[in-house]
């Protein structure tokens, strides 16, 4: 099933419907807890060709995770299969 990103982008507030969500109030946030956990990395020595190096560096900051996200995707598309 494919994503209309365009009829999404088109959308206003006022079409979603959130009337399965909990109500929000100020008791609710005092009470949440926010906690990210990322995973464990290890740091390797990689050899990439300059081009591709070059491609993500000119992306700007964290050219690395981004490397990381698309080896990520890739790795979730062929253990999907």
């Amino acid at each position: 099933m494919a994503t209309d990103y365009e009829a999404l982008a088109a959308m206003t507030d006022e079409d979603i419907d959130c009337s399965d969500l909990p109500e929000f109030s100020k008791e609710w946030l005092d009470n949440a807890e926010i906690t990210v956990t990322f995973p464990k990395k290890e740091l390797i020595s990689l050899r990439i060709d300059k081009n591709v190096l070059d491609f993500f560096r000119s992306k700007g900051r964290n050219y690395q995770s981004r490397i990381n996200e698309v080896l990520k995707t890739y790795m979730k598309l062929k253990t999907a299969q």
